[in-house]
């Protein structure tokens, strides 16, 4: 004999189902998105698409730990400031940051950074610099921030191309 379709298999045809669909479904922010993205290494989908559609010449920094992970910042001139001081070109914002901290230079297609006599250091994939030449992917420190360097795609595939 078959059992009715809402009527749980084994269970008495008179009693009542205590059987009750649950919605597992999650939905996560953007915010929590980022956050995970950036614990875990990796890079979401919109920082996938902004690195792609980076200019020659241009360069993205993003925010991976900090008061404010998933934030980008643009390199698109020859020289950006970061820093507390509100008129740093990146202005992060933190205690550990000096007023002026790190200058991040751009050579034609590629780009340096320099320490500019910060009190706690500049970083770069965990050794204190002066200066260093980025490479894509790269881990900047400043501060409590660490920032991942993004290469433009397009002048990454005329040095491969060399």
């Amino acid at each position: 004999m078959a059992e009715p379709a809402n009527q749980v298999p084994g269970e008495h045809p008179g009693a009542q189902s205590t059987h009750r669909e649950v919605d597992t479904t999650l939905s996560f922010n953007e915010e929590f998105q980022a956050q995970l993205a950036a614990l875990e290494g990796g890079v979401s989908t919109d920082e996938r698409e902004a690195v792609a559609a980076l200019p020659s010449g241009s360069a993205l920094l993003v925010v991976r730990r900090g008061p404010n992970i998933g934030a980008r910042f643009l390199l698109d001139s020859d020289v950006t400031v970061a820093g507390r001081h509100p008129d740093a070109g990146i202005f992060l914002d933190d205690v550990t940051v000096s007023r002026k901290h790190a200058e991040f230079r751009r050579h034609g297609t590629t780009f340096s950074v320099s320490d500019l006599g910060s009190l706690n250091g500049t970083y770069f994939d965990g050794v204190r610099i002066d200066e260093a030449l980025l490479s894509d992917g790269a881990e900047v420190q400043v501060g409590k921030f660490r920032l991942t360097f993004y290469a433009s795609r397009v002048d990454l595939a005329h040095l491969a191309i060399k």
